[in-house]
């Protein structure tokens, strides 16, 4: 005759698991939405001034960045003079008509005026590049300009 076990009273069940696949793809989807991923490799030296007066930017996504600056030393054989940065490459001042041409298209249309230009320049830069960019911004009627600043006491 075959043996019968008595069940044990005070046994808890086994957890269900039924519902862990559920949870898994949930929490997946959570940080692939919730996650930001860096939008450009900076290629150079960006030591912001300081300005003890700022504001903060409410909508970065209607915001075109310009960089300026010398360039980073992984990126030393482009030289040293101040260079300027649009998107992930290097650009001369001619190119930016063309960037902000570029970024306006790949916005809404009832968007496009409220789209903001954003320098960030390194503070040793060269302010007769900055004063050319700010030439090509006028003549393409990018009028918005924020410039970029940490927040500080302002040092002469």
């Amino acid at each position: 005759m075959g043996k019968f076990n008595k069940k044990k009273k005070g046994d808890l069940p086994a957890i269900s698991t039924a519902s862990l696949p559920d949870i898994v793809f949930m929490l997946l989807f959570f940080f692939m939405v919730a996650t930001v991923m860096r939008q450009n490799t900076l290629m150079i030296e960006n030591n912001l001034p300081f300005a003890d007066q700022v504001e903060k930017l409410d909508k970065k996504d209607l915001v075109m960045y310009i960089y300026a600056g010398k360039p980073s030393e992984n990126y030393k054989q482009y030289g040293t003079t101040t260079k300027i940065q649009l998107n992930d490459k290097f650009a001369d001042v001619s190119e930016i008509a063309a960037f902000i041409a570029a970024e306006r298209a790949s916005k809404r249309e009832e968007l496009v005026p409220f789209l903001t230009t954003a320098l960030k320049v390194d503070s040793e830069a060269n302010m007769g590049i900055i004063m050319d960019v700010k030439q090509e911004l006028r003549k393409v009627n990018a009028l918005k300009i924020n410039y970029t600043t940490k927040k500080g006491k302002v040092t002469n």
